[in-house]
């Protein structure tokens, strides 16, 4: 489908994403997002033929070369980095792929309906959750729980954006943040089963086995399906770090794609720039006698 507007990186309304979305299912064809931390990234990923980009802060830190985590990290503003990234590195880059902004629902320094409005002015096409804090446990989480930045506020604020008639593409970790991302109108659900697996940066071992993976997805799924027929649902994260992975959880859930942040942008890089360094490296010289 084209681009309502002319030139590059302009938005989609909420219906065209989901329009999409659909059209991608009707040809039988997997969805599949990629996280894009850089313009390159985004002009190669759209290039293969992905669905959408999501632009968050994870993403400028794991193309410096940091771990995917360090977006959770204070070390700088979530939002502004998004916004940043989306404005100078992908919305001038890409040539009609419908971009999406990480959003940091719970910054206490944040009018959401105001910052939303900023999103959606820049040209982004709808709203991610994240950083998200539904992949935080433990004592930490109570904490957030308790002192108002939890979970509670990227639901609100995937409420918000429906409200405004904004595509939304949530993460969730459990049944019952994706019954309440699908009460409060989400669009697509993403089953997050944790940090990405393998690479240099990467964790070096998933909580879950794959099969274990694609339990912990169905549940999220019937979860929302509790009370929603009409979301669509991806996977993410953990063991699930190649197209066979992917393919996998497809095949045992009900999951119709999946988002590729760490699985298609870095270790894409690590591998290739690799190899193809070592084959430079491997080029005959004339020696001097």
């Amino acid at each position: 489908m084209p681009n309502q507007w002319t030139g590059k990186g302009n938005p989609y309304t909420r219906t065209e994403v989901l329009e999409r979305l659909h059209d991608t299912l009707g040809r039988n064809e997997s969805i599949i997002v990629g996280g894009a931390g850089s313009g390159i990234s985004a002009k190669f990923i759209e290039k293969g033929g992905a669905d959408l980009l999501i632009v968050y802060a994870s993403g400028r830190f794991r193309m410096a070369g940091h771990g995917s985590i360090a977006g959770m990290m204070a070390y700088g503003d979530a939002n502004e980095i998004a916004m940043d990234l989306g404005e100078y590195d992908v919305l001038p880059t890409v040539e009609e792929i419908p971009v999406i902004c990480g959003v940091h629902a719970s910054d206490p320094r944040r009018r959401m309906w105001h910052w939303l409005g900023k999103v959606k002015d820049m040209g982004f096409s709808g709203i991610n959750n994240f950083p998200t804090h539904t992949i935080i446990d433990g004592n930490f989480r109570t904490s957030l729980e308790e002192t108002g930045m939890g979970v509670q506020k990227e639901i609100d604020c995937v409420a918000l954006a429906r409200k405004m008639d904004m595509f939304t593409i949530t993460y969730v970790a459990n049944p019952e943040e994706a019954k309440k991302m699908a009460e409060a109108g989400a669009d697509v659900i993403i089953a997050h089963v944790g940090c990405t697996i393998g690479g240099s940066i990467g964790v070096s071992t998933a909580a879950d086995s794959l099969d274990l993976a694609a339990q912990r997805t169905q549940a999220i799924i019937e979860g929302a399906k509790s009370v929603r027929d009409d979301v669509i649902f991806l996977s993410h994260g953990g063991p699930i770090a190649t197209p066979a992975d992917a393919a996998y959880i497809n095949e045992k859930t009900d999951t119709v794609g999946f988002v590729g942040a760490s699985s298609i942008e870095r270790l894409a890089v690590e591998r290739s720039i690799t190899d193809l360094t070592r084959e430079f490296k491997s080029i005959p010289v004339k020696r001097k006698s």
